[in-house]
């Protein structure tokens, strides 16, 4: 299983430059938040943001990960 630190860093490998906290508001380990800052989001969309966050985890979220939060922010 992934721990918050690896989830961390690969947002954060996908996207070059991004600023990423990840939260587990339930202490699970399995419900997580991820907030993201990255100057890449200007001009997309929320949908295409998300995708954007949900493609660098794409091998995770189909076995590891239970369900991620996502918050975008523009840098």
């Amino acid at each position: 299983m992934l721990t918050i630190q690896q989830i961390k860093e690969k947002i954060e490998a996908g996207l070059p430059g991004s600023k990423v906290e990840i939260q587990d508001p339930r202490r699970d380990g399995v419900h997580l938040k991820a907030i993201v800052i990255y100057k890449g989001f200007k001009d997309k969309s929320l949908v295409e943001q998300h995708q954007m966050v949900y493609a660098t985890l794409k091998e995770e979220l189909k076995e590891e990960l239970h369900a991620l939060g996502i918050e975008t922010h523009e840098e």
